[in-house]
């Protein structure tokens, strides 16, 4: 570490007091130049100790500083090193992959939207338990249940003979229309998250620099486009068939999907294909 110069004034009264207590004695002179000039040079012993006290105070106040500087220049590196080292960094191919995929998935929240008001048609085959197995029912009895089903939810027959299409309206929901609105202010939300970060510097004219949140007031909105669509009218259609032996029954079921759900669970119907297996919670 390199040190910094004794001050000038300390030197000096070090240099004085040292010639004064160590220097020969002058060449014999006249008497009374010789008086003057001893009583000028002469200094007492505590005099002497009181310049080198003062020159090794101040040395000492020298040191002090070079080290608290060397401290603080110390300090402030680390600093600097530690701010530089912690500085958030992330993979720009990471950033716009993300990003691409966001933008690829968001016109699924549109499509929400537009599906809400349509029907999601869905067409599968039930079976039972024909007339020859045990505890079965004959094909008049089971298209007597179903036509008991749809009438009590407000079904009519539109169409009968060989498939029976049955015709109903399905009312608006409100809690489809709140949840559509909360579902489109999320998607505003993030939509809003990710144009904040990728346009943080844009300036718009006349605007300035526009608060992408303010998108979230679009949201309510969709529940608006599905309430102003009204009620919709479903069409289910029915078909029935047995079995050459007589033990099974086949209803082939074509309308809504939550409809269907619906009635197979309602009439204890089970998939074609696949077996029913009783839940443990009954």
């Amino acid at each position: 570490m390199r040190r910094s110069p004794i001050p000038a004034a300390a030197a000096a009264l070090l240099l004085l007091a040292s010639a004064s207590a160590f220097a020969p004695a002058p060449l014999a002179r006249s008497s009374a130049a010789a008086a003057a000039s001893t009583s000028a040079l002469a200094l007492s012993p505590a005099d002497v100790s009181i310049l080198l006290a003062d020159a090794a105070d101040a040395v000492a106040d020298a040191a002090s500083d070079i080290a608290t500087t060397a401290s603080t220049s110390a300090s402030d590196s680390a600093g600097d090193e530690a701010s530089k080292s912690f500085l958030p960094t992330y993979s720009k191919a990471s950033y716009y992959t993300t990003l691409a995929l966001y933008a690829a998935s968001f016109p699924g929240l549109w499509s929400q939207i537009k599906r809400s008001t349509k029907a999601k048609v869905k067409r599968k085959t039930y079976v039972s338990p024909g007339e020859q197995a045990e505890g079965g029912k004959e094909l008049r009895q089971q298209a007597g249940e179903i036509m008991a089903y749809m009438k009590a939810n407000n079904y009519e027959v539109a169409e009968a003979g060989e498939t029976i299409t049955f015709r109903g309206l399905v009312a608006r929901s409100t809690s489809q229309a709140f949840f559509l609105t909360f579902c489109t202010a999320l998607g505003m939300a993030s939509l809003a998250l990710v144009l904040q970060i990728q346009f943080q510097d844009l300036v718009l004219p006349g605007i300035g620099q526009p608060n992408w949140f303010y998108l979230v007031l679009l949201s309510p909105y969709a529940g608006i486009y599905y309430w102003r669509s009204g009620d919709r009218v479903d069409d289910v259609r029915v078909k029935l068939a047995e079995s050459d032996d007589g033990t099974k029954n086949e209803v082939t079921i074509e309308g809504n999907d939550e409809e269907i759900d619906r009635m197979w669970r309602t009439l204890e119907l089970s998939e074609k294909g696949m077996v029913r297996v009783e839940g443990i919670l009954g």
